[in-house]
């Protein structure tokens, strides 16, 4: 029993690995300008892994409490949620690399937006580090670091809502998607401490 379910961390783990790749690669051209098609080869080689990989361990986790019982349920609930958020990641790259795509103009948000690039890769690191260690006790003082990003976030959206006569949609969408890949990884981290019913409060509104 302990090497399936190690099987199946091993895959949720790579999905994660795999969605803060693809996130920094378009994070990265979205706040950088470098051409986007320098990354899309592997940028959608690698979302379509992750798309794969969470079929297998989907098909693994039905199998895992078919043969073991309601006493997996459970565990194989939370992953199948945390699989789904690993999933979610990898849409919100896609989504930055369409802004790449587009020409986005950042104007005086660039700065803002560059810092939040860095804060919200390194907390993805940090949640997968958790993930694995299951440290509870250091739980808390990401989740407090995902809702600051998460209001600095709200706070761009909000102000450039409010701007006229300035061509401020690339930089307010950036804001939400930064805040959504931060939220996914919110969910991650709130397994380590909250029951199953609620994980999903940080997800989408």
């Amino acid at each position: 029993m302990a090497n399936k379910i190690d099987d199946i961390e091993k895959r949720f783990l790579q999905m994660l690995d795999d969605g803060r790749h693809i996130y920094d690669a378009a994070s990265n051209a979205f706040v950088g300008g470098t051409d986007p098609e320098a990354i899309r080869s592997d940028l959608f080689a690698t979302d379509q892994r992750i798309n794969e990989t969470e079929r297998e361990l989907r098909r693994m986790l039905v199998v895992h409490a078919t043969v073991h019982g309601s006493t997996s349920f459970p565990r194989m609930l939370v992953l199948m949620a945390l699989a789904r958020d690993a999933e979610r990641i990898g849409d919100h790259a896609k989504n930055l690399f369409a802004l790449c795509v587009a020409g986005p103009t950042l104007g005086d948000d660039k700065g803002a937006l560059t810092d939040l690039k860095d804060r919200i890769s390194d907390l993805l690191v940090r949640a997968r580090d958790l993930h694995v260690s299951q440290d509870e006790s250091a739980a808390q003082p990401v989740l407090d670091e995902l809702e600051k990003v998460e209001k600095v976030c709200d706070g761009g959206v909000k102000r450039l809502l409010q701007v006229e006569g300035l061509n401020a949609a690339s930089a307010a969408l950036g804001y939400r998607y930064f805040k959504r890949v931060a939220s996914h990884a919110g969910n991650i981290v709130t397994a380590l401490i909250a029951p199953l019913d609620k994980l999903d409060y940080l997800d989408e509104d």
